[in-house]
């Protein structure tokens, strides 16, 4: 989701001003709206009593970080795989893909990116393609950055066909203080590289799941960012 550029002869007055402040402070994405709408409407009826009104405003502050969804640029390699999310990486391995994913029974390369509080929580389609599958499963909700994340806590994994037929699995999972998944999503959507299509409140964690070949580009303890980061590339 790139920028938009600004317009021609706009490079001075108010239109210009509107567009650097559209630069340098994100929106807010659709879910987090309300979060910020309420302490934001407690902290104005409370303006008179600080005590109200301080710690609603900061709570609406908060909020709005946290939610904030930030324009982004992805590759245009062709093949290349990008970052689902910010965050850290904090598994770079093989592992066998969650079976409602459909991917077989077979170690498959595997990218964990963990999502710290402070991070972007908005989730990005790392490859353009066709969403084959999407299925939401309960679970427990241990600290996101354990290796057995993956398969005990809830999670909802998307199955990915890109337009040359590899199959690709990205997996939002749960932690420790996260209760929500949003998935916005479903089977026949065409979908683009860099598109949102997800959020996780708060704390979590995003797995990729490559085809059988494929190196990962990053390492563990890289700080990725969403939609610009590439994990991989598909091998040709």
């Amino acid at each position: 989701m790139a920028r938009r550029p600004s317009r021609p002869g706009d490079r001075t007055g108010p239109a210009h001003l509107i567009d650097l402040v559209q630069e340098t402070v994100p929106p807010i994405h659709p879910q987090g709206l309300p979060f910020v709408a309420g302490p934001a409407a407690v902290a104005l009826l409370g303006r008179r009593r600080p005590w109200i009104a301080r710690p609603a405003l900061a709570a609406a502050s908060a909020s709005a970080f946290f939610f904030r969804h930030p324009s982004r640029v992805p590759p245009l390699t062709a093949g290349a795989v990008a970052a689902p999310a910010d965050g850290t990486v904090a598994l770079v391995d093989t592992a066998v893909p969650p079976a409602e994913l459909g991917l077989g029974d077979h170690p498959l390369p595997r990218v964990s990116t963990f999502l710290s509080v402070f991070d972007v929580h908005v989730q990005r389609i790392p490859i353009s393609g066709v969403v084959e599958a999407v299925q939401h499963t309960p679970g427990e909700f241990l600290s996101a950055d354990l290796a057995e994340a993956s398969e005990r806590n809830e999670r909802t994994c998307v199955r990915l066909r890109t337009d040359a037929g590899e199959a690709i699995g990205v997996v939002q999972i749960a932690g420790l203080i996260a209760r929500r998944i949003v998935c916005d999503v479903t089977p026949g959507s065409a979908v683009t590289i860099g598109e949102t299509y997800g959020l996780i409140r708060f704390g979590s964690r995003v797995d990729v799941y490559l085809p059988a070949g494929t190196e990962a580009r990053v390492a563990v303890g890289q700080r990725t960012v969403g939609a610009e980061t590439v994990l991989a590339e598909l091998p040709r």
